[in-house]
């Protein structure tokens, strides 16, 4: 990806200046000698503890790229949480962000002796090392671990789920067969990355086709998200059914019940359609009027909101997975998506 797309945008916080993809290469370089300086080598546990940023990133790569293993935790998990999953992983180095470390205090004790800060990677806890000047050769293979996601624990505490590079990797190039990035496309991203889901299709998805992903950089409330989208104008948007149900019943749904001749039309099935083709036009413009793929996943759908999606040809993608599985399974693209259901399965799975 350097070397096809150096010079274009790569990672950037809402409303800031973009770094680009060799920009993003020069960092993390930067990253893999100072945990190199430390003493960790390939196999050494690295966590990322942090919100969507363009640090997140430049960390990973710069962990994965030496053969660590990156574990990336949810900023939602609790001290005490985050206490065991340390334990239990088996943590040597933690990266986090400065409101999250805060938000630990009760367990700094507990947390591996080298802390590093994301925003600028300075050192929080442990001795002040000198990074290494040049970074030996290391042998990266496919089947090594690249990351040890902990689940949100359905059925008891979070578990680890280990994931190769060739999971990873794989997954995100069958993605495409459900839709095609390129390097023109802009992703908005406001779910956590240390999901795999955000991760693969979020992240690693458009690094791999030259894309630029901007981060929200707070909380996904509507009132945050609607100026975002007109600012980032997005492509591309990775998203669970709570946030585009709580736009269609603030937003869309008054605009059809208020007034009580249209409620009364609204009910007619083909006045119904027609209407709701019209509230999709202003709803692609409310996201920006660019928006090509608006993915769902990672629960159920309200029959009701997919219902007016479907006819007001909203360009809605449907897709399921597991942690386990990195995660896309089945999937449907934004024309070919057919109501309550999950998709297709995926090519090659």
């Amino acid at each position: 990806s350097v070397k096809k797309f150096g010079e274009r945008d790569a990672l950037a916080l809402v409303g800031k200046t973009p770094i680009t993809y060799k920009e993003v290469k020069e960092k993390s370089v930067e990253v893999s000698k100072l945990l190199e300086g430390f003493g960790l080598k390939k196999g050494s546990k690295v966590a990322i503890y942090a919100t969507g940023r363009p640090e997140w990133g430049v960390s990973y790569f710069g962990i994965v790229n030496r053969g660590m293993i990156a574990v990336p935790l949810l900023p939602d998990f609790s001290s005490t949480e985050v206490a065991a999953i340390v334990e239990h992983c088996g943590i040597d180095a933690f990266v986090v962000e400065q409101k999250l470390y805060d938000k630990l205090k009760d367990i700094h004790e507990k947390l591996p002796a080298i802390v590093i800060k994301i925003e600028d990677f300075s050192i929080l806890k442990g001795e002040n090392v000198q990074p290494v000047s040049e970074l030996p050769a290391v042998d990266v293979l496919e089947d090594d671990t690249a990351s040890i996601i902990y689940t949100s624990g359905t059925t008891g505490r979070s578990k680890g789920v280990e994931l190769t590079h060739c999971n990873l990797v794989w997954n995100a190039v069958q993605c495409q067969t459900v839709h095609r990035v390129n390097k023109m496309d802009r992703c908005l991203s406001f779910l956590p990355i240390s999901h795999v889901y955000e991760f693969t299709i979020g992240f690693t998805m458009q690094i791999m086709n030259g894309a630029c992903v901007y981060y929200l950089g707070k909380p996904p409330v509507v009132s945050a998200l609607l100026p975002a989208f007109k600012l980032v104008q997005p492509t591309i948007v990775c998203s669970v059914p709570l946030v585009v149900e709580k736009i269609y019943k603030n937003k869309v749904l008054p605009t059809f019940t208020k007034n009580p001749v249209i409620h009364s039309l609204y009910k007619i099935r083909y006045i119904r359609k027609i209407l709701h083709r019209i509230a999709g036009k202003e709803l692609k413009k409310t996201f920006g009027g660019h928006l090509q793929f608006f993915g769902i996943g990672g629960a159920k759908v309200d029959p009701h909101v997919e219902r007016f999606l479907k006819e007001a040809k909203f360009p809605y993608a449907i897709g399921y997975g597991l942690t386990e599985t990195s995660p896309l399974l089945a999937g449907a693209g934004p024309k070919v998506t057919k109501r309550t259901t999950i998709g297709y399965v995926m090519e090659g799975v």
